[in-house]
């Protein structure tokens, strides 16, 4: 077996893959919206969140409030536990979230704990988003993409409360 290693500006062909992810932010938050969509089947509010790691999809969640009868069954606290089950750690460095709606507060809270490097979500969410009160809730070292899939993501909440509303009448 013989390995080739392409130089490049001084720098090799792996040093270059490794630092430069293969997929897009789209793609990432096309397979939250995937779980958003499972919430909205389900009668959930419809968030989704994925967890990556090395461009690799280590968790994936959506909320479950209703359905497990639990307030903070949220899509990211969700994902963040399976993603420390998956890792066997507490902490998530190296990880990103991609979510459907900007975190809440709570959310926001424990992803500072988790100490992911990014968060990346679609919808801002102007009512319960943490952005509202205090944007330094976050660790000091994680980077934040807002308003990937916006369009998307938001079309899919404001269906299910045009829905909800409804059922009401």
């Amino acid at each position: 077996m013989m390995l080739i290693f392409v130089i490049i500006g001084g720098a090799n062909l792996a040093t270059l893959c490794m630092e430069r992810p293969l997929f897009p932010d789209e793609y990432f938050m096309k397979e939250a919206l995937k779980e958003a969509r499972k919430a909205f089947e389900m009668e959930e509010v419809p968030v989704g969140a994925v967890i990556v790691n090395q461009d690799r999809i280590i968790a994936r969640a959506y909320n479950m409030t209703r359905q497990l009868q639990d307030v903070t069954a949220h899509a990211e606290m969700i994902a963040i536990t399976s993603a420390s089950n998956y890792l066997g750690a507490k902490y998530l460095e190296g990880c990103s979230i991609y979510v459907t709606l900007e975190p809440c507060v709570m959310c926001a809270a424990a992803l500072k704990w988790a100490q992911l490097d990014r968060i990346v979500f679609g919808a801002p969410d102007p009512r319960e988003g943490y952005t509202r009160l205090n944007q330094s809730i976050l660790h000091v070292k994680t980077e934040v993409v807002a308003g990937i899939l916006e369009e998307p993501s938001a079309q899919l909440l404001k269906q299910f409360f045009l829905n909800r509303r409804d059922l009401k009448n």
